[in-house]
């Protein structure tokens, strides 16, 4: 890598299941966009969740090694860095942007909300309760998450495959009610401490990006550059999983996963340095590819 390079792209696996061809596929896509822009490639173990397992983990770091991917720091373990999570959420608690929600999943989807909200997204119920009525949840004993105090209602991202993308920014979850932090704060503030500007990861999460980029706003970081990439699905047209069949490469065996993946993408390759070679953005396949 030359010597001039600065950033970093990431890829940020959660080490609750094997990874399978389709999420070695995004690996592989995200060290490509990284090493052609001459970029540091991290890896970042995201096991905040108590559905993660560090064995696992492990197993996804020497399959990534085994099909070729190289990268140029010791991966990151999210667990190690509880302080760092605490920090911001503080941070953000004296400003004044963040509030107790007492809301169930199932209230927040059956709550009314505006027009053309997408489902799922938080109708602001808990946001506007008084002192009296906070303090009368939390003698019930339901144990609130923190959520951001949103100030806008859409953001706008850039994305290298997708353009600018204008998407809904609600009042997110920072801290779950057990404590851990959430997903979209935990990325934000890791990616930013690790220096990375690129993320390149599959387009289910495209939806996510706008909250994400306003968040670093608000804290004062420039937004990534993003690549949202096109997912591997089953025949059925459903994202890969490994309870609908998705296999691993220990099932297939490191040359056989390689080719497919390289197949895939349109560039037939021997090892990642001629993959490398071949790497070019603009004839990225943009629709998903469907395994096997």
């Amino acid at each position: 890598m030359s010597s001039a390079a600065t950033g970093a792209g990431r890829f940020a696996p959660s080490p609750s299941a094997d990874l399978h061809i389709g999420n070695l596929r995004t690996a592989v896509l995200a060290w490509l966009f990284a090493r052609a822009t001459r970029r540091r490639f991290l890896i970042r173990v995201e096991d905040l969740d108590d559905r993660t397992a560090d064995d696992v983990g492990r197993r996804q770091l020497a399959d990534l090694a085994a099909i070729g991917l190289t990268w140029d720091e010791e991966p990151i373990w999210q667990s190690t860095n509880p302080q760092r999570y605490a920090d911001v959420i503080d941070t953000l608690v004296e400003r004044g942007l963040v509030f107790d929600c007492f809301c169930s999943r199932r209230e927040i989807l059956e709550a009314p909300r505006a027009p053309h909200a997408p489902e799922g997204a938080y109708p602001g119920t808990c946001r506007r309760l008084t002192d009296a009525e906070r303090a009368e949840r939390r003698a019930a004993g339901r144990p609130p998450a923190l959520r951001l105090r949103a100030g806008v209602s859409e953001y706008t991202v850039s994305d290298v495959l997708h353009g600018e993308y204008t998407g809904v920014v609600d009042d997110f979850v920072l801290r779950r009610g057990d404590g851990v932090p959430a997903y979209n704060l935990a990325v934000v503030v890791d990616d930013a401490a690790c220096g990375v500007d690129q993320v390149v990861r599959g387009d289910d999460l495209l939806a996510s990006s706008p909250r994400q980029a306003y968040l670093a706003s608000l804290l004062g970081h420039t937004a990534p550059v993003y690549a949202h990439v096109p997912l591997a699905l089953n025949s059925e047209g459903k994202r890969l999983a490994k309870r609908d069949g998705a296999v691993t490469q220990a099932e297939l065996g490191v040359p056989t996963a390689f080719r497919l993946i390289t197949e895939s993408l349109g560039w037939p390759s021997a090892d990642t340095g001629e993959l490398l070679e071949q790497f070019d953005p603009a004839t990225l396949p943009r629709r998903p590819w469907v395994y096997p």
